[in-house]
């Protein structure tokens, strides 16, 4: 099947406005006055295609992204202790499994609850899903990632293959609202990935924003389950692949219905490593 016969929704999503200047974004409140962020929103209305019905075809490596089955024994998402204690070890098991890796090492996890009006990163309320079209690292700051964590072992560890992989999944389902829409790594060009600052207050990140490619082609799973995961290639140091670095963003779904709940969702964040 491909992805002209696959069902489909239609939706806004917000690309990078081509700038002159690097794209910057402040990870904090900043002063009176100042702006958060020196870019502008490219919204473009696109197809977004359900890949359940191609879900064995699609593979990280390939596209990007993988949909998956991940029961869990976690009972309360919001529990950091109870997320690291048991969903910790359950996905590191499932990462080194899936992916074959020597070793996965998980550096971060994060809890978003949709809240209507506020926008991400507002203080005093949950993190919002992100509404602009991403990736989270880059070409440098992939295996800078591996510096920053592990300092001691980096130069080793770095000899050999390095990914980054989310583990994405609703807290509660099946989701209805703000779902993921995902990239074909196949269809973007290295020169649609922007590099761009993400400032906090005493690091600056890189992740890559994106410009609009009518060749992109985007999907997204319906419905997502409890019981259900997205991988996303995030960054992968392996260069004779066609999934490096896959485009993503939450939208809004035209089909929600207007008593679906709020999104709730957690996605953990791992270094994945295989020795030459």
């Amino acid at each position: 099947m491909t992805s002209a016969e696959l069902p489909y929704v239609e939706a806004e999503l917000n690309y990078l406005k081509p700038m002159a200047e690097r794209p910057r974004y402040y990870a904090y409140e900043v002063e009176p006055g100042e702006f958060r962020s020196n870019m502008s929103a490219d919204p473009h209305k696109v197809r977004i295609h359900d890949m359940r019905p191609i879900a064995s075809e699609i593979a990280l490596d390939r596209q990007g992204f993988a949909l998956v089955e991940h029961p869990t024994a976690v009972e309360d998402f919001w529990d950091d202790d109870e997320v690291r204690r048991v969903y910790y070890p359950e996905v590191e098991r499932f990462l080194t499994e899936l992916t074959g890796a020597s070793r996965v090492f998980i550096f971060d996890h994060l809890q978003r609850r949709r809240v209507p009006g506020l926008k991400d990163r507002s203080t005093g309320g949950p993190r919002q899903p992100a509404t602009r079209v991403h990736v989270d690292h880059t070409a440098r700051s992939g295996p800078q990632r591996v510096r920053d964590l592990l300092p001691d072992e980096a130069e080793e560890l770095l000899k050999g293959r390095v990914q980054v992989i989310n583990l994405w999944r609703p807290i509660r389902g099946p989701l209805q609202d703000a779902p993921l829409a995902l990239c074909d790594a196949r269809t973007v060009d290295f020169a649609d990935l922007v590099p761009s600052d993400l400032v906090y207050r005493d690091r600056v990140g890189e992740t890559y924003s994106v410009t609009w490619n009518p060749a992109h082609q985007w999907y997204y799973a319906p419905e997502l389950r409890r019981e259900e995961a997205l991988l996303l290639k995030i960054a992968d140091t392996r260069t004779d692949i066609p999934a490096r670095f896959m485009p993503h963003t939450s939208f809004t779904d035209p089909t929600t219905p207007p008593d679906a709940f709020p999104r709730e969702s957690i996605e953990v964040r791992t270094l994945v490593f295989h020795p030459n």
